[in-house]
């Protein structure tokens, strides 16, 4: 079993009501707007993580991250991006990639809107964590907590961080 904090959009801000949720996980993941490579050293000290970067994201951060992330967790397909679109409407380059690698898992950000949605067509579980960050429109900060056990969600929980 792998125990996954998932955040995106965080736009370089990070505080200890995010940090506080590190405790009880394996490991990050980021679905990019990361702002600033102090944001991944703050996560690092504490868990691995595992990033893309997005598009307000800087040449520091795009040397370290790709814009498209595929691997196997727990026996799932995992594929990350930051701007992918959601199910029915998947920009060209997601639906690239998912009609090649197939994944059980579509993880993007950019939108900072939460949304959970299970795609029936490509048979995979589509997740946007919402916002983190302080900029944005988005009214309330979000994250997720999730489980991977047994090549299976469980355990989904969506963590409201307060007010921007």
């Amino acid at each position: 079993m792998k125990k996954i904090l998932l955040l995106s959009d965080s736009h370089g801000y990070i505080d200890q009501k995010t940090t506080k949720y590190l405790d009880d996980v394996d490991e990050a993941w980021h679905a990019g707007d990361i702002g600033n490579l102090k944001v991944c050293e703050t996560i690092l000290k504490i868990k691995p993580l595992k990033a893309v970067f997005g598009n307000i994201d800087n040449h520091e951060i795009r040397e370290k991250f790709q814009e498209d992330l595929t691997f196997y967790c727990e026996g799932l397909k995992v594929y990350i991006t930051h701007i992918g679109g959601y199910p029915g409407n998947y920009n060209s380059r997601a639906k690239k990639i998912i009609q090649d690698f197939k994944p059980n898992i579509f993880i993007c950000g950019h939108s900072h809107i939460l949304k959970i949605i299970y795609d029936k067509k490509n048979e995979l579980l589509h997740m946007n964590p919402g916002a983190s960050g302080i900029q944005g429109f988005h009214k309330k900060r979000t994250i997720l907590k999730f489980n991977i056990e047994n090549q299976k969600v469980k355990n989904l929980n969506i963590i409201e961080l307060g007010r921007k």
